[in-house]
C-alpha cells in the first residue's frame, strides 16, 4: 500500500510540475508575441 501510494505522490508531482512549467512559459510568451504583434488582442 506505501509503495502504491509513493508511486501516484511521484506521478502528480511530476505531472504538476509539467503543467506549472507549461503554464509560466505561455504567461510569458504570449505578452511577448503580443507585443512584437504576431498575435492581436
Amino acid at each position: 500500500m506505501n509503495e502504491r501510494f509513493k508511486f501516484w505522490l511521484k506521478r502528480l508531482g511530476w505531472g504538476g510540475f509539467f503543467f506549472f512549467l507549461i503554464k509560466g512559459l505561455l504567461w510569458l510568451l504570449i505578452p511577448y508575441l503580443i507585443a512584437k504583434g504576431v498575435l492581436s488582442k
